[in-house]
């Protein structure tokens, strides 16, 4: 099994979350906070969503919206998509690139243990850098 690279070995372990009724403010103030482009959004301690910087963008900066006032279950991608800590980074490559995403949440036992990238995978593997360049295509 030498030479195989799992999702465990690259994954950023310290994860950020927010709850389904933190303002849309509270998830920006915890990316900048900790320099991270996305946060876990939890329901009873259970990942139910992810935001990233595509969605502030987008659902709240794009519409003129206060972030304040939004919620973050308004503004998650849901469901999350998510893999386990022991699978392939090959495998986190095709289901990123199948699903049209950039980040993967890796649950354990119904546990967020950490979330992969996009960037991840390629300063990891660079030769997997063929199967994301179909997520540049989404870009």
């Amino acid at each position: 099994m030498s030479g195989i690279i799992l999702v465990r070995d690259i994954m950023a372990k310290n994860v950020k979350t927010v709850r389904t009724d933190d303002s849309a403010h509270d998830a920006v103030v915890k990316m900048n906070k900790f320099d991270v482009g996305s946060v876990i959004v939890t329901n009873n301690n259970r990942a139910v969503g992810i935001i990233t910087s595509k969605n502030i963008l987008s659902r709240i900066v794009e519409s003129r919206l206060d972030a304040s006032t939004v919620r973050a279950k308004d503004i998650m991608s849901s469901p999350i998509i998510t893999i386990e800590p022991d699978a392939p980074i090959e495998d986190a490559a095709k289901l990123m690139a199948q699903k049209r995403i950039k980040k993967i949440a890796v649950i354990d036992k119904d546990k967020i243990i950490g979330v992969i990238s996009t960037s991840d995978i390629v300063k990891a593997n660079p030769t997997q850098l063929g199967i994301l360049q179909e997520l540049l295509k989404i870009s």
